[in-house]
Parts: structure tokens; sequence; C-alpha cells
């Protein structure tokens, strides 16, 4: 795993329990990873701001392009724009606001092209005082 401010990405291993029947990483692990990458970078950028901003994926869409057939990255370099959304949601307290997450999946050492492509929509909301 590399994480910081503005990159976040994510290794699953090409490993027995990942694996389907075709001998490819299974459809359920390759949410994970899409999950995690955006996710984390998401919460870093929550706990970095000290408020208590509610996160959830609005939507999830997938594009399988290739086999993954070795390690799988998960890429997302959206953090100084996940940082700037947050920023937003603090200003507009209890309006519940969307971002779309990018993220993209590679097995380097096969090839640097993508195995698949992910769009999650990161929805976040920080509740007004009772």
């Amino acid at each position: 795993m590399t994480f910081n401010s503005k990159e976040t990405v994510i290794k699953l291993p090409f490993i027995k329990g990942n694996k389907n029947h075709l001998g490819s990483l299974y459809f359920g692990a390759l949410s994970i990873g899409a999950d995690l990458s955006g996710g984390l970078s998401a919460m870093y950028h929550i706990k970095e701001s000290q408020k208590n901003i509610h996160l959830s994926f609005k939507d999830f869409h997938a594009e399988f392009l290739k086999r993954p057939m070795h390690d799988t990255y998960f890429y997302n370099s959206q953090g100084d724009q996940i940082a700037l959304f947050v920023q937003e949601v603090i200003k507009n307290q209890g309006t519940r606001m969307n971002f779309p997450l990018e993220i993209i999946a590679r097995c380097p050492d096969i090839s640097e092209d993508p195995v698949a492509n992910f769009q999650l929509t990161l929805s976040l909301k920080l509740p007004t005082r009772s």
C-alpha cells in the first residue's frame, strides 16, 4: 500500500483465496480494492478536518477490461480534490454532497494497461448540531 494526502494505491495480492473459478480475481475482491482506494483517501481528509463527517458511497460503477491474473493495484490520485470537497462539505453543514471518485486497477508486473476502471460516488454530510 502507498498512501499520502494526494494518492492512495492499494495492492491486492493474487492468491488462492482471491481467485475465482477462471483463475482471475473475484469480482468481490476487485470491488473491495476499489472501495479501499477511494474510501481510505476520503477518511484521511475527514480525519484531518477534525469534523464528524459521515461517509458513504452513493453508487458503484465498474468497467472490467481484462482478467486480472496477477497482483492488482488500485490507484486513486484525487487526494487534493477530495481535500477540497471535504472543506466544501464543512461549509455546507447539514447538506449531503456527492463527489465522483475514479479508481484505476492495473497489474503492473504484466502491463501498465488498466484491467478495470471504477467510478464510486463519495457521499459526505456534516450533520447539523442538535
